[in-house]
């Protein structure tokens, strides 16, 4: 300072460097249609019941659902083919069941414009997908309506997914295997597979499909004779809203067969909850792995010991498919840890994928604070500091491997180090940062043998 005037003057001397704050690692971007709300306006939101205030709820089926009653016993049936292609409300209880959080909503499109009901684009999931480059917050990508496009625009669709996150650096992507796992494998071909993981089979849970009384259709409604034929009973109501007023206990016994039919769908969602259950209990770094999951009765498809081995090592181009399995006295279990490029050695585990991926996100946003500093030594030594000190509570937490901070992780910066003067002429600070991430023990083996019995 220029001192003018005499007197004494306390001045402040900066000894400790500033610290490096931990980005959030599961905020999940739901890419769909929503009954209501922004429309192409990514929403942040914290709960289901926000959701519904802002976005509605589940599109009511049409023709989805009709009625069987024989001798006053009602049954119902669902027809898949005729179930409305928009799950997003459905995906949002499954992953706030699961463990999620804070998550953004990024709506293409509402279910209805008019009296046109919409159906699932792909132009504008794509639209969608383009809006997140102006999001900094989210760390995955889905899209939970994706099975009702054509095959190809499914690849099209992921293989852009990927990309984006490629560029953006700082997100995953969670992928349904849709159709053949096979061709799932073939059509979705780019460079950022490491950056997204792919899961199998859909979930039966337990939720219910949403339904108005006027839309269930009573298409058979017969009694038994003496002689044991049926007969159709005249003037049957033809609607499930027709029969509340004509017998309210049937019409009560068919309220409950329709709530039994159980909606069905892809796993994402519900793997994003696991994901942020496991970030926010253990870490990052753990494998999102061997978790059970809630609201789920049962995969749609049980795979086997032996059919997971295609699925989660690919000898032809090593994408790897994680498998939801169920295990007596278990439940179901998310029964995989690898990203889609599962024969990286860097890069097989999405656990490790995403640790780097918040690593390099936090040690960014500290650093952006010294841009314009004098780039000299003791710049260099703060930047150090920090980033030390960072990488130091990640060991302490578990995340880094070896016995000493030294093998665990390591920091480079310097002229003659990680740097010219040539580099230092046209203002370039390069900071080298190693780390040795913590990797899943996915194989554990045990080795039995016999013992020669001794005198």
């Amino acid at each position: 300072m220029n001192y003018k005037t005499p007197g004494v003057y306390v001045e402040e001397i900066v000894k400790f460097p500033p610290s490096v704050a931990q980005v959030e690692t599961a905020i999940p971007a739901f890419i769909g249609y929503t009954e209501k709300g922004p429309k192409n306006d990514p929403t942040r939101i914290s709960s289901l019941m926000e959701y519904e205030t802002l976005f509605g709820g589940a599109e009511f089926e049409k023709t989805a659902i009709t009625l069987n009653v024989l001798d006053e016993v009602a049954t119902a049936t669902v027809t898949a083919a005729s179930l409305s292609d928009f799950k997003l409300y459905y995906a949002l209880q499954m992953y706030f069941a699961n463990g999620g959080g804070p998550c953004y909503i990024v709506a293409v499109n509402h279910y209805k414009t008019g009296t046109a009901v919409n159906e699932v684009k792909h132009s504008e999931l794509i639209a969608g997908l383009n809006l997140l480059e102006k999001e900094d917050e989210p760390t995955l990508v889905m899209f939970t309506e994706a099975e009702a496009l054509l095959q190809s625009e499914v690849y099209t669709l992921y293989i852009s997914a990927l990309n984006h996150a490629e560029k953006m650096g700082d997100r995953f992507v969670i992928m349904d295997v849709i159709g053949d796992h096979e061709l799932f494998r073939t059509g979705v071909e780019t460079t950022g597979l490491k950056y997204g993981a792919a899961y199998h089979p859909k979930l039966e849970t337990v939720l219910s499909y949403n339904y108005k009384d006027e839309d269930v259709v009573i298409s058979t409604y017969k009694k038994t004779l003496p002689n044991g034929t049926t007969q159709a009973v005249a003037d049957a109501p033809g609607l499930l809203s027709a029969l509340k007023g004509n017998n309210s206990a049937l019409y009560n016994q068919a309220k409950k067969a329709i709530a039994a039919q159980r909606v069905v769908l892809a796993p994402s969602s519900s793997i994003a909850g696991v994901y942020a259950k496991v970030d926010s209990t253990s870490g990052v770094w753990k494998a999102p792995a061997n978790i059970g999951l809630n609201y789920v009765i049962a995969p749609v498809e049980k795979i086997s010991h032996k059919q997971q081995e295609s699925l989660n090592v690919d000898s032809k181009a090593g994408k790897s498919i994680n498998a939801i399995r169920t295990f007596t006295g278990k439940g179901t279990l998310v029964w995989g840890a690898r990203t889609f490029d599962g024969n990286s050695n860097e890069w097989r585990y999405v656990s490790v994928r995403r640790f780097f991926n918040m690593v390099e996100e936090s040690v960014k946003n500290a650093t952006e604070r010294f841009v314009f500093d004098a780039n000299d030594a003791k710049t260099w030594t703060r930047v150090k500091a920090m980033i030390e000190n960072f990488l130091n509570q990640q060991w302490m937490s578990g995340a880094l491997a070896g016995s000493t901070p030294e093998q665990a992780y390591y920091v480079s910066v310097g002229l003659n180090e990680t740097m010219s003067a040539q580099d230092i002429l046209e203002g370039r600070m390069i900071v080298e940062i190693g780390m040795a991430a913590v990797r899943p023990a996915e194989f554990i083996v045990l080795r039995f043998s016999h013992k020669l019995q001794e005198a």
